[in-house]
C-alpha cells in the first residue's frame, strides 16, 4: 500500500471508483447501541455527482465522516481514490485526506482576518508548497468559482454566497478526487443557494467527482444519481441519467 502523502493523485477517469465501501458498519454506545451504518455498499464513480440524501438520524453525517475518512468504521472494507482506508495509519489518513479530499460545510470556517485569497491559501498548508505557490494556486481556484475580483477581500466584505465559494475554492485548490460538500446550501437564502448548486452543477460538468450530503429532497433532486438513506441503510439508489436544471433552493 503506497502512502498518499508521497505519491500524486492520480488523474480522474470516469469508471474508476473513487469510493468503494462493502459491508460498512458503524455501531455507536448506547442502550441500545445506535447502528449509523448497518451493512452499507456503495461505489461511486469518477466524475460522478451524487446526493446522498435522508432524514436527521439516518445515517447521512455518519457516511459523510466515513467517506472523509474522519471516522472509521467498525468492520467492512473503505476503498478511497483506491486506499485501502483501513490499512493506513493515522499519518497516512491525515495525508489522504489533504490530497485527495475537498470538505465543503453548511457554515463556512473561514479565518475571519485573512483575505479570500489566503483563506483559500490556507488548504495547501500541509503539501509543502511554498507561500508564493500557495497563493497562486488560491488565485486560480477563486477564479474557478467566478471570484477573481474578490481575491483581496475580508469575508465579512463578502456576502454568504460569495463566501461559500470561498470556501468550495479552498476545498478544490489542491485538485482532489473527492468533492464532499454537506449541506453546501443550508445557511443561505434561495438566490445564493441557487447559484452555489449550479457552481457545483459546473464543477461536475468539468469532471470533478462531487458527493452532496443533504436532508433536502428539493437539492437532491437536481442530481443526477439520488442515494437515499434511513436508519444506517440505503433505501435506494435512482439515477436520473443527467443533472436537473437547477431551480431555486429553498432558503
Amino acid at each position: 500500500m503506497s502512502d498518499p502523502h508521497e505519491t500524486p493523485a492520480a488523474e480522474a477517469g470516469h469508471g474508476r471508483p473513487v469510493v468503494d465501501i462493502r459491508d460498512v458498519r458503524r455501531v455507536y454506545p448506547g442502550h441500545p447501541p445506535v447502528r449509523a451504518l448497518d451493512g452499507v455498499d456503495l461505489r461511486i464513480d469518477s466524475g460522478e455527482m451524487v446526493g446522498i440524501v435522508g432524514p436527521s438520524g439516518s445515517g447521512k453525517s455518519t457516511m459523510l465522516n466515513v467517506l472523509g475518512t474522519l471516522d472509521r468504521a467498525d468492520s467492512g472494507t473503505v476503498r478511497i481514490d483506491g486506499h485501502d482506508v483501513g490499512e493506513l495509519s493515522d499519518r497516512q489518513l491525515s495525508a489522504l485526506r489533504a490530497r485527495r479530499i475537498g470538505f465543503v460545510f453548511q457554515q463556512f470556517f473561514l479565518t475571519p482576518g485573512l483575505t479570500a485569497v489566503d483563506n483559500v491559501a490556507d488548504g495547501l498548508l500541509y503539501t509543502g508548497a511554498s507561500k508564493a505557490l500557495r497563493r497562486r494556486l488560491a488565485g486560480e481556484s477563486l477564479a474557478r468559482v467566478g471570484l477573481a475580483e474578490r481575491t483581496h477581500h475580508r469575508p465579512h466584505e463578502l456576502s454568504g454566497g460569495q463566501r461559500q465559494r470561498v470556501a468550495v475554492a479552498r476545498a478544490l485548490v489542491g485538485k482532489p478526487s473527492l468533492l464532499l460538500a454537506d449541506e453546501p446550501t443550508g445557511a443561505l437564502d434561495s438566490a445564493s443557494g441557487m447559484a452555489v448548486l449550479e457552481l457545483l452543477h459546473e464543477l461536475h460538468r468539468a469532471g470533478t467527482t462531487i458527493v452532496v450530503i443533504t436532508h433536502d429532497h428539493g437539492v437532491a433532486a437536481q442530481l443526477p444519481r439520488q442515494i437515499h438513506i434511513r436508519d444506517g441503510r440505503i433505501e435506494s439508489d435512482e439515477r436520473t441519467g443527467g443533472a436537473r436544471p437547477v431551480e431555486a433552493v429553498p432558503s
